[in-house]
């Protein structure tokens, strides 16, 4: 999810720059949302159903790497290889850098196929026919250089365009007339165990808001995560599970007076909505990674150092960002007036 966020500045900018162009994008199923509502459109017509693309096209490279051997799975990548050549591209780039999308934007066949040089994973340079060395620090300027680059014009970062979809904004508008229109959104769980702040200080985080307050979601992609469930039971009543597909994250996102998270998903949304974000960073780094285009408060302690390794266990140094340091950044962005000599807060 993030790799899709932050690829999108680049072609949002590619798309003001050019909009008579026809720009297709290859993406797994679980994302689909982030380009395109479940109801889709008028293949012909970019509206705010899909506003940013033409056509969005599923590629189920998860599925397949569980399965890569099977007679079905070898249908799939023929039937995708034949779909996405009748295409005839002029320029397919790779955004995301790994192995998987190199071999995708291989397959397609465009006259032109372009990556980073040095890409996440490095064997996905070998599939490339050009290269482009990226200099910008962040990573959505990053995507700016390298979409640019391939065309020979600069980008600068453009504001992201999101599907509108009116069942998941009318989802929204039911759940928030029952738990209220002022409240944060949480997002408790990471990609990998090592970004992951603990439960129970979210919980306790969420029970400081409520004294000032504000209701706290706890977004969810499942309502048996564990997670995001202890979240709810450490706040002692103050948080709210909220059980949401992509789309009406979107929806929920857009409502969100405040949103913490660490370096995942829902908090790049947060930003590409230029939502007010909380961001809790530990193995990764804010510089690169970091919220980008919105209003924003970084905590990162100074002995968190850069890891990629995917370890399961909370990386030590997100561990001492505590409680009372995330509840007083999350107040200041959401305005509410901190005595200086108590822990309480005035509104």
């Amino acid at each position: 999810m993030g790799d899709v966020l932050h690829a999108m500045p680049a072609v949002a900018a590619l798309r003001e720059l050019h909009p008579e162009w026809r720009i297709d994008w290859a993406i797994e199923p679980a994302w689909g949302e982030l380009l395109e509502t479940r109801a889709g459109g008028p293949r012909a017509v970019r509206d705010a159903r899909r506003p940013l693309v033409d056509t969005r096209i599923s590629v189920l490279t998860r599925k397949w790497k569980r399965r890569p051997w099977t007679e079905k799975t070898v249908r799939e990548i023929l039937a995708l290889r034949e779909r996405l050549r009748t295409g005839s591209y002029d320029l397919c780039v790779d955004m995301q850098g790994s192995i998987r999308s190199a071999i995708v934007g291989r397959i397609a066949g465009a006259a032109d196929f372009v990556g980073p040089a040095e890409p996440r994973e490095k064997q996905a340079a070998w599939l490339y026919r050009r290269k482009v060395r990226v200099t910008a620090a962040h990573v959505v300027e990053q995507g700016c250089e390298l979409l640019g680059a391939a065309i020979g014009e600069k980008l600068q970062p453009a504001k992201v365009m999101l599907p509108v979809d009116s069942v998941a904004e009318a989802w929204c508008d039911s759940m928030l007339s029952e738990v209220g229109q002022q409240f944060v959104l949480i997002a408790p769980t990471a990609g990998w165990g090592a970004k992951q702040w603990p439960a129970e200080r979210y919980g306790a985080l969420a029970a400081a808001l409520a004294e000032a307050g504000f209701r706290t979601l706890v977004n969810t992609s499942s309502v048996e995560d564990a997670v995001s469930n202890r979240v709810v039971e450490t706040s002692h009543g103050a948080a709210v599970l909220a059980h949401c597909s992509v789309g009406e994250m979107i929806a929920l996102v857009r409502r969100a007076a405040l949103v913490v998270a660490g370096d995942t998903g829902p908090l790049h949304l947060a930003a590409a909505l230029e939502r007010p974000v909380v961001g809790l960073y530990g193995p990764t780094d804010p510089a690169r990674n970091g919220p980008y285009g919105t209003q924003s408060l970084v905590l990162r302690h100074p002995s968190s150092r850069l890891d990629h390794s995917r370890h399961p266990e909370t990386e030590k140094g997100l561990l001492e960002i505590t409680v009372d340091e995330v509840a007083k950044a999350a107040l200041e962005l959401l305005g509410v007036r901190q005595n200086a000599g108590e822990d309480k807060v005035a509104l």
